[in-house]
């Protein structure tokens, strides 16, 4: 028998000291069309047959939420501006760099911190699937309650020392510690990016303290993968497990374009697993789907009932 399954979902939110940027207007989530009655009852089956479903998703759950992503078309941040995210090499050896890092997340940080979860992410939060891994940094489908769930690339409410390894630092302490060392220097930006910092000028900097670690006065940054780093080996060998251990796997809200997400499809392939894609536009894995659905997240997963 089928049903749909719900639970409470605990609220859980971030507050910072620093001042909040005003949400901006902009519309991320890209053109789309409604879910057609064949394409929910199709979704509906491919569920159905799921005992142990594989779950990823990535940046197009949460542009519901307000958070841009990168790679939407026409509403993406590669497609509106020409900024692009810091390499990690450069955040690593480029003192001024990092300096830019930290003064526009501190910016950001209010806002990014800010938004809640969509329906999407309560969604799954409410499935009682094998498990879940995501390419967001954002902490919504941990705030919408989701637990067996693996961040791939990490989060950015928690914060790692690069040459000393300390994590008992929170973001929150973070901010504050910036404000303690920044009491006069403030800057404005009415943009959002999609890994919670803001476009400021050169000439915005301007003495602006970034922050050192309490412990051994290194290098800190948020507990994510940067562009031009390496995800955690291990994690990846756990998920590998789990995938194998699945039936089937679904893709939410991803265009897969990198290799770290992309590199479960290719798994999913070899062990003749059968795939499911929901996501605005294409995607790089939709040769390998059984299903592919381009649509909103939010318009077709609450006509979708879970195996209980």
């Amino acid at each position: 028998m089928i049903k749909q399954i719900s639970r409470s979902i605990p609220k859980l939110y971030f507050s910072s000291s620093a001042t909040q940027l005003k949400p901006p207007n902009h519309n991320y989530v890209p053109p789309h069309q409604k879910p057609s009655t064949d394409d929910i009852d199709k979704f509906q089956t491919f569920i159905s047959n799921s005992q142990r479903l594989f779950i990823i998703t990535g940046a197009g759950i949460s542009t519901e939420s307000g958070i841009p992503d990168y790679r939407s078309e026409g509403v993406g941040l590669y497609a509106r501006t020409t900024n692009r995210p810091m390499m990690y090499q450069e955040f690593l050896t480029n003192t001024k760099r990092y300096k830019m890092y930290w003064a526009r997340n501190y910016i950001g940080w209010p806002t990014f911190s800010s938004f809640q979860p969509n329906e999407t992410h309560k969604i799954f939060a409410a499935w009682e699937v094998f498990w879940h891994v995501t390419q967001n940094v954002d902490s919504l489908l941990t705030k919408a309650g989701c637990e067996l769930l693996s961040e791939l690339h990490g989060c950015s409410a928690r914060v790692v020392c690069v040459d000393c390894g300390y994590k008992s630092l929170t973001r929150e302490e973070l901010q504050e510690i910036i404000l303690k060392q920044n009491p006069n220097w403030t800057a404005q930006s009415n943009t959002i990016n999609p890994d919670a910092d803001v476009h400021l000028t050169e000439e915005q900097l301007g003495d602006f303290q970034p922050p050192r670690c309490p412990r051994c006065s290194g290098r800190i940054k948020p507990d994510v993968t940067f562009f031009g780093d390496n995800v955690d080996r291990r994690l990846v060998d756990f998920l590998k497990e789990q995938l194998s251990k699945s039936d089937s796997v679904l893709v939410a809200g991803s265009s897969l374009e990198v290799m770290s997400s992309y590199r479960f499809i290719l798994a999913a392939q070899q062990l003749k697993m059968p795939i499911a894609i929901i996501n605005i536009g294409r995607t790089r894995g939709d040769h390998a789907a059984q299903l592919k659905i381009s649509t909103r997240c939010g318009l077709i997963l609450p006509h979708i009932e879970i195996n209980s």
